[in-house]
């Protein structure tokens, strides 16, 4: 086998564990299709270097150590600034939503933060690192008409466009005119694209060079939302501003507000 075969083979042995939490070498052989033999030498090799933990009761593989030394890592690359967590909760209580802060990272578009309770809780598919399904989301739609066409195209040729809802915009050609003018309007709205029955919104949020580097975005059930378009999207460019005053290095004052 090439390198790559073996390295993909082997985080298709790690990803096949994590998706259930735990799993016997059978079952991880059974799944990939990989002869036994081979599944329990990976396993025992990636037990041996601290990403796997053998349960010698259950017989079973289980995540290790090196697996969350790793996730944690990224989390505290990934994770929000202070103040840009602050500004998000915040817009959580202004509008009574979920609220959301995403950024570009890389080639990709991820969700960095989430504020939620349990009266206005965040669309449960969404948490953060998620990354999937920028075509149907508010903010992924603001990041996504920023993007060169070229760019944009790369973006969707290796992600797909998944039909989420029968309201899921699929067509390239009506995403591309979508997306032109969300990017003439600075606001995207969603309405059961990504989930049956919710309403989002995202506008951009935008660093010292004038750039756009994120969005703030919030999400609610499209009965709720009816009559509010307004003081949402109003709302929204609020709270984006000073998120984008905070990248540009400059001090903010959140003012707090009871939930909405």
């Amino acid at each position: 086998m090439s390198n790559s075969a073996v390295i993909q083979r082997v985080f298709s042995v790690l990803e096949a564990v994590a998706a259930t939490g735990s799993a016997a070498a059978k079952t991880v052989a059974n799944r990939l299709e990989i002869p036994l033999p081979t599944v329990y030498r990976l396993l025992n090799e990636l037990a041996d270097s601290g990403y796997l933990v053998y349960l010698k009761e259950s017989k079973r593989f289980e995540l290790g150590p090196k697996c969350f030394e790793l996730g944690l890592s990224f989390q505290q690359r990934l994770v929000a600034p202070f103040p840009l967590r602050q500004i998000t909760d915040q817009l959580h209580r202004a509008l009574g939503t979920a609220a959301y802060f995403a950024i570009y990272r890389g080639s990709d578009i991820i969700l960095t933060y989430c504020s939620d309770c349990e009266k206005h809780p965040r669309l449960r598919p969404l948490r953060f690192g998620f990354h999937e399904a920028a075509h149907a989301t508010a903010f992924g739609k603001i990041l996504l008409s920023a993007m060169p066409a070229a760019q944009r195209t790369e973006y969707l040729d290796a992600r797909g466009m998944a039909v989420l809802t029968p309201q899921t915009i699929i067509n390239r050609e009506i995403l591309n005119d979508h997306l032109a003018e969300v990017a003439t309007r600075g606001i995207a709205w969603e309405h059961d694209e990504f989930l049956p029955r919710q309403t989002c919104a995202a506008v951009p949020v935008r660093n010292g060079a004038g750039m756009q580097v994120g969005a703030m975005a919030m999400s609610t059930p499209s009965s709720k939302a009816k009559g509010r378009m307004k003081e949402i999207e109003s709302t929204l460019r609020e709270h984006a501003g000073l998120a984008s005053s905070y990248l540009r290095g400059g001090t903010v004052t959140v003012p707090v507000v009871e939930h909405a």
